[in-house]
C-alpha cells in the first residue's frame, strides 16, 4: 500500500512510511504465523517468544516474562524526551467453532489482536529507520500485553490464589507492575469488521464492566431415587439467570448496560442432583456508577436463586475495565495522518460519548496516562464469532503501522514539542496509586446461606 503523493507528510514520515513497505512481507507473516497458533490470556507462550524474537531481531533488548507473559522492548533515541508506547495484545478468544480454532483448545483469533502485534513491528521497524531516528527526541516502548480477554476467570482465580498475579488482565497486572511507570502515552490500533468504508473509525468510549464468579452450592443426591434429599444448585443458578431476565427492562438506553455470561460447570453426573455449579457473568455499562446500578441488581438475583431452592452462593466480583478515554489531541494528530495516507474518506471520527458496547484494559490505561484506541475496519464476519476473517492485510497492518509511526514522528520530533503540550494540558483522571487502590476495593466474595437450610 503506498501512501499518498500531494499530502503534507513530512520528509521524515514518508521515510518511515517506505521502510514499511520495505519490511510489509515481514510484518504481516507475523501476524499470519500468531495466527496460526492462537493462545489465550496468560498462556501466550508461543506468541510472546515470536514477538520478543522478531523485536529482538531489530536489535531492540526486550524484557520479557512481565504479568507473566507480556513483554517490552525499549527504543531510545539520542536526545531526551517523553516516552510513547505502542501496545499490541498477545492472546486469543476461545472460539471452537471457528475456521482456524485450535483443535484442543479452542482458541481463535476472532478479535484482531494477531494484527497488532504485525503493525507494532512495522512501527518498530519504520523508527529504526537512520534518517527517522536521527529526527526524534525521548523514547518509545514497544510493549505487548497479555490477557485482554477477560475469560477463564477459574482458572486466573487460581493463579490469584497462587500468588502469580493480582489482577486478571494484562494491562490492569503491567500497571500494577510498574511496565508503565517510564511511559507518558500511549496508543494501539484495533482491527475490527466493517463495510470496506471508512476505514478509520477514532474516538468514542467503551463499557466499564466488573466480572462475577458465582457458585452456586446445593446437595448432591440420587437424581432419580432421591431427588428430595437433594438441593439442586443447578435450578438455583437457572432461577437467578431468570430473574436477571425480568430485570432487563430496567436498564437506562442511555447507560448501555449489557449483562451476559456462561455456566462453565453444571454438575458432575446426569444421575445425580448438582450440588456445585457455577455461572462466569460480566456486567457492563458506560459508567462505573452505572456498572454499580446493575451489578447490584444481579446479585439480588443471584441469592434469590439461592434462596428458592435452599442453596447457597459465593459471589466473587472481580474489578474489569474502567471507560475508554481518548486523547483528542493525540486523536487530532492521528486523524491528520490517516487523511494524509489514505484520504479523507478513509476516517470517520466518532463522538466522545458514543461507546460500542464492549470493554478493554486499554480504558484503565487511559484513565492514567494520555492514550488513543482507533479502530481499523479490515476485517469481515463478526467479532468474536466463527466468521471472523482478515483478509486486507495491507489495511489490518501496513496502514496502521504507517500512521502511528507518523502521528510518533509528529509528537516526538522538532524537540517533542507536541508531546510536550499534550503533556501539559492532560488532566489524568486517576494516578497510578489511585487505581491500584479503586481496582482493590472493587474486589470482593460475598456468601449467602439460605436461612434455615
Amino acid at each position: 500500500m503506498k501512501h499518498r503523493t500531494g499530502r503534507t507528510l513530512t520528509g521524515t514520515q514518508a521515510s518511515a512510511c517506505r521502510t514499511v513497505e520495505e519490511v510489509t512481507r515481514d510484518i504481516v507473516s507475523l501476524a499470519r504465523e500468531v495466527y496460526e497458533r492462537p493462545e489465550v490470556g496468560f498462556r501466550e507462550i508461543n506468541t510472546a517468544r515470536l514477538v520478543s524474537e522478531r523485536l529482538g531481531a531489530l536489535g531492540l533488548h526486550v524484557e520479557t516474562g512481565i504479568a507473566k507473559t507480556g513483554l517490552k522492548g525499549v527504543l531510545k533515541f539520542d536526545r531526551p524526551g517523553p516516552t510513547v508506547a505502542v501496545i499490541g495484545e498477545l492472546d486469543s478468544l476461545r472460539v471452537p467453532g471457528h475456521v482456524s480454532a485450535d483443535p484442543d483448545t479452542g482458541a481463535a483469533h476472532a478479535c484482531g489482536h494477531h494484527a497488532q502485534l504485525g503493525m507494532m513491528l512495522g512501527v518498530a521497524a519504520a523508527l529504526l529507520t537512520p534518517d527517522v531516528r536521527e529526527d526524534l527526541c525521548g523514547a518509545v516502548a514497544f510493549i505487548a500485553t497479555p490477557a485482554e480477554e477477560f475469560i477463564d476467570i477459574s482458572d486466573r482465580l487460581a493463579l490469584r490464589e497462587a500468588g502469580e498475579l493480582e489482577f486478571l488482565s494484562g494491562k490492569q497486572e503491567m500497571i500494577r507492575l510498574g511496565a508503565f511507570d517510564d511511559v507518558d502515552m500511549a496508543m494501539m490500533v484495533h482491527t475490527t469488521t466493517g463495510d470496506g468504508t471508512p476505514r478509520f473509525t477514532v474516538g468514542g468510549t467503551s463499557n466499564a464492566h466488573v466480572v462475577h464468579h458465582v457458585r452456586f452450592v446445593g446437595r448432591s443426591a440420587h437424581a432419580g431415587g432421591a431427588p428430595d434429599k437433594g438441593i439442586n444448585a443447578l435450578q438455583a443458578a437457572m432461577l437467578a439467570l431468570g430473574a436477571i431476565n425480568t430485570q432487563r427492562e430496567t436498564f437506562q438506553e442511555a447507560e448501555i448496560a449489557r449483562v451476559h455470561g456462561i455456566i462453565t460447570r453444571g454438575g458432575s453426573a446426569v444421575n445425580a442432583v448438582p450440588s456445585d455449579v457455577v455461572y462466569e457473568g460480566r456486567v457492563r455499562a458506560n459508567s462505573l456508577e452505572a456498572v454499580a446500578a446493575v451489578d447490584e441488581k444481579v446479585k439480588r438475583c443471584y441469592r434469590a436463586g439461592a434462596l428458592a431452592m435452599g442453596a447457597g452462593v459465593e459471589i466473587t466480583s472481580v474489578p474489569g475495565y474502567l471507560p475508554l478515554v481518548n486523547d483528542q489531541e493525540m486523536e487530532r494528530l492521528f486523524n491528520r495522518n490517516v487523511t494524509n495516507l489514505l484520504g479523507d474518506s478513509a476516517l470517520r471520527n466518532c463522538p466522545a460519548s458514543e461507546s460500542r458496547g464492549g470493554s478493554t484494559d486499554m480504558g484503565d490505561l487511559s484513565n492514567i496516562i494520555p492514550s488513543i484506541h482507533p479502530y481499523t475496519a479490515a476485517a469481515t464476519g463478526t467479532g468474536h464469532g466463527p466468521d471472523y476473517e482478515i483478509k486486507d492485510y495491507d489495511l489490518a497492518v501496513v496502514a496502521p503501522a504507517k500512521v502511528m509511526a507518523s502521528t510518533i514522528i509528529n509528537l516526538l520530533s522538532n524537540d517533542a514539542t507536541e508531546a510536550k503540550r499534550i503533556l501539559e494540558n492532560f488532566r489524568p483522571r486517576m494516578t497510578k496509586d489511585e487505581y491500584i487502590r479503586s481496582q482493590r476495593g472493587r474486589f470482593n466474595v460475598e456468601r449467602y446461606s439460605t436461612p434455615g437450610a
